[in-house]
C-alpha cells in the first residue's frame, strides 16, 4: 500500500468522525436545504480536478487513462453541483432529481478515479496535486454519503428540499 492510499483512508476516517460527531446527529432537526447547499457549494470546486491535466500541477508522465477521466469527471460533477444550487435554494420542483444526478455521477467519478489511480500507479505522478486525493477526495466522499442520507431518509416530500418548515435550517 502506498502512502497516498494511507492518506486517503485516514483523511476519510477523520471526515467521517467529524460528520458523525457534529452533523449526522443533527440531520433530523435540519432542513435538507440547510445541509445540501454547503455540500453543493463545496462540490462546485471540483473543477480543480482539471489540475490533473496541467503541466506543473502533476509530474510529467501522469497516466492519461487516469488523468482525463478524473479531470473531466470532476468537472462534470462541479457543473452538476452548480446546476443544483439554484434549484435547491429556490425550492424548485426538479431539485431532488438534480441532486440525485449530481450525487450519483460525483460518487461514480470518485470511485472510478480511485480505481484508475491504483491501476495506473498515478500516485507516483501527483506532484503538487497530491492534496486532491489526500484531502479533497475524502471530504467529497463523506459529503456524498451525507447527500445520499438526505435523499433517502430526510427528503421524502415531493418538490423542493424544505420539507420540515417547523425546523431550523
Amino acid at each position: 500500500m502506498n502512502i497516498l492510499t494511507v492518506n486517503l483512508l485516514f483523511s476519510t476516517l477523520v471526515f467521517w468522525i467529524t460528520a458523525r460527531l457534529f452533523l449526522l446527529p443533527r440531520l433530523p432537526e435540519l432542513r435538507p436545504r440547510a445541509v445540501l447547499l454547503p455540500i453543493l457549494l463545496l462540490h462546485s470546486f471540483r473543477h480543480l480536478g482539471l489540475m490533473f491535466l496541467e503541466p506543473g500541477a502533476t509530474y510529467a508522465g501522469i497516466p492519461t487513462p487516469f488523468a482525463y477521466p478524473a479531470a473531466f469527471g470532476d468537472l462534470l460533477a462541479a457543473l452538476l453541483a452548480l446546476a443544483a444550487i439554484p434549484a435547491v435554494a429556490m425550492n424548485w420542483k426538479g431539485a431532488r432529481v438534480l441532486v440525485w444526478i449530481f450525487s450519483v455521477e460525483g460518487t461514480l467519478d470518485l470511485g472510478t478515479a480511485i480505481a484508475l489511480a491504483g491501476i495506473y500507479d498515478a500516485h507516483v505522478f501527483m506532484g503538487p496535486a497530491y492534496w486532491i486525493p489526500a484531502f479533497w477526495v475524502p471530504a467529497l466522499l463523506v459529503t456524498h454519503y451525507i447527500t445520499f442520507l438526505i435523499l433517502l431518509k430526510y427528503w421524502k416530500a415531493p418538490g423542493g428540499p424544505q420539507i420540515r418548515p417547523d425546523r431550523a435550517g
